[in-house]
């Protein structure tokens, strides 16, 4: 799987780090790649983390048995709180981390291939909508349209529904899953793909019609935030990692145009130098204004070397070069030189202005800062060294340790504003992805390491 492909991926030649703050060039003095038994210490405690703190405090409470679905609403104890329905982007993550787990780690394919089961269930049985067509962006807890989410079709909601789908196949080898995400691609790619200027239209009727934009209208935006009529970075970065989740299992060759076409939308017109990107467009890919996130920086650089690699594209100097720049970015504008630690936002050349930290960033940097340590650490120990201090700042401050789980930010004093373990914003997703892919990718490391 892509996983494996980028855990076995050839160290490139390095070019000089394109951060000038953070990042300085490697010296005829630079110190040997860490040890055998570093890598693998690491790799223990990361492993470690995502059953204690990720795996058994999500599963089996989440598992809706009279309703179906999962419940995603939880306080600091792991108490049920307030249900929120049920949200396609939580439904369609926890249904992709369950199938992940059956197949990552057989041992727990036991337990968790069930719950891949029941999860891909009610994405088919209840969230898809069989008059029409495609995921109900969320319904209420007995299935039915509700007011809240109201019956359209957002694209961010249909990507992850999909990724479920083909995470669902991947593991059940249910024929049932890979036509639900097949016609999951086909509905999002004929009734909202752009085919002038490329990528998405966001946000449509239940019918599959694309809402144009009308900036004079009140309270017509989507109930998610994304802007009726615009395109974002954040649909389009996920687009992209659903689209390559299915294509792992279907070699469709519109698919591949697609994932072709996002990959370069990504790329070359979403990122930009000094290694930022833009969060909101129009429909012809002009930017406007906004500021830069840094997580989702640092995410993107994985996504998109992911997307590269299950298309088969070896030594993608575009991809890499873009990807390296957004993390180089993010650590020398986002990252906190004192607790270790990405900030949430900030402008592209200024200090951060939101320095809450949120679980989903700090996971997602973790995973980047490793991947990027196995490219270039040869020649360079900057990555490294943010890694070993981006996962002491998780493990003392972003980790419960009495109740377990993963606050959902903490503040500039390292401590937690707010003690809730989760809601449909706040799934086992970044945190489960981030943590099977560092403890498999410490392993890979230390394989190759010096004792």
């Amino acid at each position: 799987m892509v996983r494996s492909l980028l855990l076995i991926c050839i160290l490139l030649p390095i070019s000089e780090p394109h951060s000038a703050v953070y990042g300085q060039a490697p010296d005829a003095k630079y110190n040997p790649l860490p040890a055998r038994d570093t890598y693998l210490k690491l790799a223990t405690e990361v492993e470690d983390t995502l059953h204690r703190d990720v795996l058994d405090v999500w599963f089996p409470r989440n598992v809706d048995s009279q309703n179906g679905g999962f419940y995603s609403g939880f306080d600091r104890k792991w108490q049920p709180t307030d249900s929120e329905g049920k949200f396609s982007v939580f439904q369609g993550r926890m249904t992709w981390i369950a199938s992940q787990i059956a197949v990552q780690r057989p041992e727990l394919n036991e337990k968790f291939l069930p719950i891949a089961r029941h999860g891909l269930e009610f994405l088919g049985n209840v969230l898809w909508d069989k008059q029409y067509g495609g995921f109900y962006w969320g319904v209420d807890d007995y299935g039915q349209i509700s007011s809240f989410y109201t019956d359209r079709k957002e694209l961010y909601g249909e990507s992850f529904a999909m990724y479920g789908a083909a995470a669902a196949y991947k593991a059940t080898h249910d024929p049932k899953a890979l036509l639900l995400a097949q016609n999951a691609f086909r509905w999002i790619d004929e009734h909202s793909h752009d085919a002038r200027s490329g990528g998405y239209f966001e946000v449509l009727t239940r019918e599959g019609k694309v809402m144009e934009a009308n900036p004079s209208a009140a309270g017509t935006n989507s109930p998610g935030g994304f802007f009726i009529g615009y395109k974002s970075m954040n649909t389009h970065i996920h687009l992209l990692e659903s689209f390559s989740q299915l294509y792992e299992v279907w070699k469709d060759q519109t698919l591949r145009q697609r994932l072709e076409e996002l990959l370069a939308i990504l790329r070359d017109k979403i990122s930009v130098e000094p290694g930022a990107m833009n969060l909101y467009f129009t429909n012809a890919w002009r930017p406007f204004p906004d500021h830069d996130s840094y997580g989702h920086d640092v995410e993107a650089a994985y996504l998109m070397l992911e997307a590269s690699a299950v298309l088969g594209h070896a030594h993608d100097a575009p991809t890499e070069r873009m990807a390296r720049m957004l993390v180089d970015h993010a650590l020398a504008y986002g990252w906190d030189d004192n607790l270790g630690g990405f900030y949430r936002e900030g402008t592209t050349y200024g200090k951060p202005e939101e320095k809450l930290k949120d679980w989903w960033v700090e996971v997602e940097g973790l995973n980047a800062l490793l991947l990027m340590h196995q490219k270039y650490g040869a020649k360079s120990d900057l990555y490294f060294k943010a890694f070993q201090q981006q996962w002491s700042f998780i493990k003392e401050y972003q980790i419960d340790s009495e109740f377990h789980g993963l606050y959902r930010n903490i503040a500039p004093d390292g401590k937690p504003p707010t003690l809730d373990k989760g809601d449909n914003w706040k799934a086992a997703y970044h945190d489960g992805r981030a943590f099977l892919n560092v403890s498999d990718r410490l392993r890979s490391l230390a394989q190759s390491a010096s004792q």
